[in-house]
Order: C-alpha cells, then sequence, then structure tokens
C-alpha cells in the first residue's frame, strides 16, 4: 500500500477581546466576527476568560477573551 504524503500546516495563536453590553457570548461572538474581517481562514476560537465592567456597583460591560487560531497561507 503506498503511503499519502499529508501537507503540513502552520497556524498561528493570537488572543484578542471581545466586549458587549448584552452577554458574554455575544462579546466572544463580536471579538470572532471582527476578527474575521481581517483573517483568513480562522480554524478554533477558544474562550480564555471571562470578566465584567462594574460601574457604580452595577455590570455595564461584559469582556470575553478569546484564543483565536488561523492557518498562514503557504
Amino acid at each position: 500500500m503506498a503511503k499519502k504524503e499529508t501537507a503540513a500546516s502552520v497556524y498561528r495563536v493570537t488572543e484578542i477581546i471581545g466586549t458587549s453590553k448584552v452577554s458574554w457570548e455575544d462579546a466572544a461572538k463580536t471579538a470572532v466576527e471582527t476578527a474575521a474581517k481581517s483573517l483568513r481562514d480562522l480554524r478554533v476560537a477558544e474562550v480564555t476568560k471571562l470578566d465584567m465592567t462594574v460601574d457604580g456597583g452595577k455590570v455595564v460591560a461584559y469582556r470575553a477573551r478569546v484564543s483565536l487560531s488561523f492557518k498562514y497561507d503557504a
């Protein structure tokens, strides 16, 4: 049997932060959708940290820190 040759790939992982006044889910979605406007071939997004901005004892914004991977062009 002949072996199939596998093409090697290279990916970069970068960290981005999305914000939303609605939810953490919306903050993460905003981060990925904004990054997708300038990065091609996005592969995986992993939420690594969630936090909130508080003002006067009330939550005013949600923040999602996202590790995002994309493939380098060969």
